[in-house]
């Protein structure tokens, strides 16, 4: 027969949520003001930077809705069917933030390559100072969640999409600088273009990291194999199998594991010990061990690494 124990342990990370709620009304508040009068300045100024900019002004302000309601969804308590509660949500926020980043940034990519082929007059003062106010409002936006920018993948979303409005403004005013000196109108599409280079570039690695959790990979902090390493290491183990390690949410992860030992039942004091050190230095906060005594008789169906 097996003996059977469970070691459970919950980290709860609500710490900073009042923060980040005011950050997320405030950056989309900021942002849907902000869109409106972009709009109207390009097609006053005859822009595409400008309305470009507005158009992915505005996709972030519909990616800062969905990272506000999934972090919201996240704080709500488990139920008898969502046994994890929503946490969850916050990872297919980060992937659809993610996602739609890179459509509207191909969407004013082709724009700007069909400006090149016929550049029009641009009012180039007034293309300087909205894009100026640009820089302001959405680096400030991102200045908002750049403290909690590594702790959370949804979090980092949102910062990445405000930094990148930032640098999408700064490029436009200084397009318009350009074009205030030089005459070229074709500066404007050609400097959205070199924008939407390094948007792309910035986004793909939250695209990667989003993909990964909600395919329940490890996360990128944690190392299973020096989980693994430590778990046979420990006292009376002589096996360690069915070692599962993901992302409940873009901030808690999740480990379990069947330890055999064939000196039975090691008692509570083992648990705690294990689960402290897990979290303290794997940052795992919701463990669960289950302890075999490695009977030839009954071995663990889940033993072999290539069964799930």
């Amino acid at each position: 027969m097996h003996s059977h124990s469970h070691a459970h342990h919950h980290g709860h990370h609500h710490t900073h949520s009042s923060r980040l709620g005011r950050a997320f009304a405030i950056g989309i508040a900021l942002n849907i003001g902000f869109v409106a009068l972009e709009v109207v300045c390009g097609l006053l100024a005859n822009s595409l930077a400008l309305l470009a900019d507005a158009a992915h002004n505005m996709s972030d302000v519909v990616g800062l809705v969905l990272a506000w309601g999934a972090t919201a969804l996240a704080q709500r308590p488990p139920s008898a069917r969502f046994t994890y509660g929503f946490r969850g949500s916050t990872i297919l926020a980060a992937l659809a933030n993610a996602m739609l980043l890179l459509v509207v940034t191909g969407g004013i990519a082709w724009e700007a390559l069909l400006r090149l082929q016929h550049p029009d007059p641009i009012n180039e003062t007034l293309m300087f100072w909205i894009a100026l106010l640009g820089v302001v409002i959405n680096g400030g936006t991102a200045w908002l969640f750049m403290a909690d920018r590594k702790s959370d993948l949804n979090v980092r979303g949102a910062y990445l999409h405000m930094a990148a409005d930032a640098a999408i403004s700064l490029g436009v005013a200084l397009a318009a600088i350009g074009i205030w000196y030089t005459g070229f109108a074709w500066l404007d599409p050609a400097v959205t273009l070199l924008i939407v280079v390094a948007i792309f570039a910035g986004t793909w690695g939250l695209l990667r990291d989003s993909v990964k959790l909600a395919l329940h990979a490890a996360p990128e902090n944690v190392n299973p194999a020096e989980v693994r390493r430590y778990l046979a290491a420990l006292g009376g183990v002589a096996e360690v199998h069915d070692l599962h390690i993901w992302g409940m949410s873009t901030t808690e992860t999740a480990l379990t594991v069947h330890l055999v030992m064939p000196g039975g039942h090691p008692g509570d004091a083992f648990f705690q010990d294990v689960v402290r050190h897990i979290e303290h230095n794997f940052h795992i906060g919701h463990t669960t061990i289950q302890i075999e005594t490695g009977g030839t008789a009954h071995p663990c169906v889940l033993a072999p690494d290539h069964v799930v």
